[in-house]
C-alpha cells in the first residue's frame, strides 16, 4: 500500500474529497457495494455514541443496521464512551434507554456488544457498566479488559481481538480522583502483565487490539494522554511483532497513521455522534472529520478496516 503525508489541513480535507469521489462509484450506499467490503469474518467498531441519538447518533445507528443486513458482522465493537458526559449511576440509569437501547434498536443489531471503558464511563459508576452485562443478553461485559478470538476454518482465516482499559493507565486521570474516583483504584501494572502474556501466546493469523485512547493522533487534547499510553503499551505491542492494528476512538475524527519501522496500523474511528475536525500530524496516513464507524473484514489474504460516513460511503480503507 502507498502511504502519503500531508503538509496542511487543506491538503487533509483535499485528500478527503478526493477519496470520496473516487469511491463513489464502486461504493456508493447500495448493498451491492456493500456485499463487496465483506470479509469471512466481519466486526463493526464504533465509539464515543451516547448523545440520545443527537448530533447524527440516530441516523448513523440506522446505519449500522441497514449494514448489518447486507454485511453479517460477528459482533460490534464499543470503543468507550457510549455514555456522555458523566457515564451512568447505575444499571438503571435512564441513559441506557436514551443512549444506547432506543438508538441502536434495528433487529440486526441485536447481536453481542464487547465494549471497553472510555474516559466519560470512569466520570460515573464504572462497575454499573459491566453489571449491565447481567440486564442485556447483547452488552457482553463482565471484565475490563479480555479477548476474543473468531475463526471461518472453511476459509482458513482467524482473528483475534485484545480488550484493554486505556484510562487507569494514564497518569492524569489517575491523579484527578475526584472526577474520576475509579481510575486510581485500578492495577495498570497487572493490566499490561495479561495484555503481554495474552499477546505472547496469541497466534491467529490477525491480532488487534482495541482501546479508547489513542497512542498516536492529532488532537487538543493533552499530550500526556498519548504519552503514557506509548511508554507503557508501545513496549508490548510491539515485543511478539504479532499486532496488526490498533484501533480506538476519543478523538471523534478518522485518522490512519503509520510510523517507518512500526509494522502496526494506528487507527483513530471516527464519532457515532458529534464528530471533530482534524489535521495531519507526524505519521498521518489519511484524515476526515466525518462521523461514522468502521467495518473490519478479515480473510485470509487481506485485513482490511473501511471507514465509512454518515451516508454509507466508504471514504477510506486501511488494507494489511
Amino acid at each position: 500500500m502507498k502511504y502519503f503525508r500531508f503538509a496542511n489541513a487543506k491538503i487533509c480535507r483535499l485528500l478527503v474529497a478526493i477519496t470520496v469521489l473516487s469511491f463513489s462509484v464502486v461504493n456508493a450506499q447500495t448493498t451491492e457495494q456493500w456485499e463487496k467490503i465483506k470479509g469471512d469474518i466481519n466486526l463493526f467498531i464504533t465509539n464515543d455514541l451516547g448523545r440520545n441519538g443527537y448530533y447524527d447518533q440516530k441516523p448513523i445507528a440506522e446505519l449500522m443496521g441497514e449494514m448489518a443486513e447486507t454485511i453479517g458482522p460477528e459482533c460490534i465493537i464499543a470503543a468507550g464512551d457510549v455514555h456522555h458526559f458523566n457515564g451512568v449511576a447505575s444499571v438503571d440509569d435512564p441513559l441506557w434507554t436514551t443512549n444506547y437501547e432506543l438508538i441502536y434498536s434495528h433487529p440486526e443489531l441485536m447481536i453481542d456488544w464487547l465494549p471497553v471503558l472510555g474516559n466519560h464511563e470512569y466520570r460515573g459508576n464504572t462497575q454499573a457498566v459491566l453489571d449491565y452485562s447481567k440486564k442485556s443478553r447483547r452488552w457482553v461485559f463482565d471484565q475490563r479488559y479480555y479477548t476474543r478470538c473468531y475463526e471461518d476454518k472453511k476459509a482458513g482465516v482467524s482473528l483475534r481481538v485484545i480488550f484493554i482499559d486505556t484510562t487507569p493507565l494514564i497518569s492524569k486521570y489517575r491523579k484527578d480522583k475526584e472526577t474520576y474516583p475509579d481510575a486510581n483504584l485500578q492495577d495498570a501494572d497487572r493490566q499490561m502483565a495479561w495484555l503481554d502474556s495474552t499477546l505472547s501466546v496469541a497466534k491467529e493469523q490477525w491480532v488487534l487490539v482495541v482501546g479508547h485512547h489513542p497512542i498516536y493522533a492529532q488532537t487538543g487534547k493533552s499530550d500526556s494522554e498519548r504519552k503514557d499510553l506509548q511508554k507503557c503499551l508501545m513496549p508490548i505491542l510491539q515485543r511478539y511483532n504479532n499486532v496488526d492494528a490498533y484501533l480506538c476512538g476519543h478523538i471523534h475524527n478518522f485518522q490512519h497513521i503509520r510510523h517507518k519501522g512500526d509494522p502496526i496500523d494506528y487507527i483513530v474511528n471516527s464519532a457515532a455522534s458529534l464528530s471533530r475536525d482534524v489535521e495531519p500530524t507526524d505519521g498521518t496516513v489519511f484524515c476526515s472529520p466525518e462521523p461514522g464507524f468502521s467495518v473490519i473484514s478479515a480473510s485470509k489474504d487481506h485485513l482490511n478496516v473501511y471507514m465509512i460516513d454518515k451516508s454509507g460511503t466508504v471514504i477510506y480503507t486501511v488494507t494489511n
